[in-house]
């Protein structure tokens, strides 16, 4: 009596035009959007303290740059933990 089931641990998927979508990938996208009408709604000119030198840049540029960086740490972060 076999039974027909998906893996125990297999991911949450939902279907999106036919295909199979992971509810992870679909938070990302939501998460992505979010940050960029975030970075393209702030605009404005802000002054960074560079432990000594202290710049003035906009705003945009500021969480761009804090974005990838923080993309990065969680990439290494879990490159990491998977060679574990």
């Amino acid at each position: 009596m076999a039974q027909n089931s998906t893996p125990p641990h297999s991911p949450s998927t939902v279907t999106v035009k036919g295909r199979a979508v992971r509810f992870r990938t679909i938070g990302l996208v939501i998460l992505a959007i979010a940050a960029i009408w975030f970075i393209a709604a702030n605009t404005g000119d802000v002054s960074v303290r560079l432990w000594v030198p202290t710049v003035t840049l906009p705003l945009w540029l500021v969480l761009s740059v804090t974005l990838l960086v923080g993309v990065a740490i969680g990439w290494l972060g879990a490159r990491r933990r998977a060679k574990r």
